[in-house]
């Protein structure tokens, strides 16, 4: 990889001129974030019951105590032999983000139409501990717009639960807009190759499970 390579104060000369487009990119995000979070909210009307490990709970019920909710939708579609690789890359993210997440009245759920024992025996072969429960024989991935009818998509939902315990839907995000949500991309980005994925035939091409990478 051919690269300039130049003196300490001409480095440092172009880094603090990067440095006034990273404070740019800063403040356009928050203001970004901003207009996320002044989105109107939708009732949720209709009754969802999901299978996990506490046995039958309702959307409600997934708050666990907390006014926030957020629903990570994981492809895992029932009769899969294993969970999708990209979801999954996703995945080994979130176990460190539950504890903290809790103390920002917020809880995360991963929900997959598969059948629980099916998301029980993947997640077991991970290795994760965060709750992941089973919307098999309801619409919610299809009433969220992550099931169709020959596919799974990845996705993730927020709601909100009022003081009248109403739940609410505040936000969706598909696709790149699942960026945010791995911390190895943003590793990626500040290293000199950043994601290196321009001569991959897809963006997440090079990415495996984690117990499937070679040493």
């Amino acid at each position: 990889m051919q690269h300039k390579v130049v003196s300490q104060n001409e480095w440092l000369a172009a880094r603090k001129a990067l440095l006034a487009k990273e404070k740019e990119f800063t403040k356009a995000r928050d203001q970004l974030s901003a207009a996320r979070r002044d989105l109107p909210w939708v009732k949720v009307e209709k009754s969802y019951v999901f299978e996990g490990p506490n046995g039958r709970e309702t959307l409600s019920d997934l708050f666990n105590g907390k006014n926030q909710l957020m629903v990570y939708h994981f492809m895992l579609g029932p009769g899969w032999v294993q969970g999708c690789p990209s979801c999954s890359f996703l995945a080994d993210h979130f176990d460190g983000a539950v504890i903290h997440l809790a103390q920002r009245d917020v809880t995360l759920v991963v929900v997959s139409r598969a059948p629980l024992a099916e998301i029980e025996a993947y997640k077991k072969r991970m290795g994760w501990k965060f709750k992941w429960v089973s919307s098999f024989g309801n619409d919610f991935n299809h009433d969220f717009h992550v099931s169709f009818t020959s596919e799974e998509a990845p996705g993730l939902s927020a709601f909100i639960k009022n003081e009248a315990g109403e739940v609410l839907h505040t936000y969706s995000s598909y696709a790149r807009g699942l960026d945010m949500l791995v911390g190895t991309y943003h590793f990626l980005d500040m290293a000199p190759k950043g994601r290196d994925e321009e001569a991959l035939p897809w963006s997440m091409a090079w990415v495996r499970r984690h117990d499937e990478y070679g040493k």
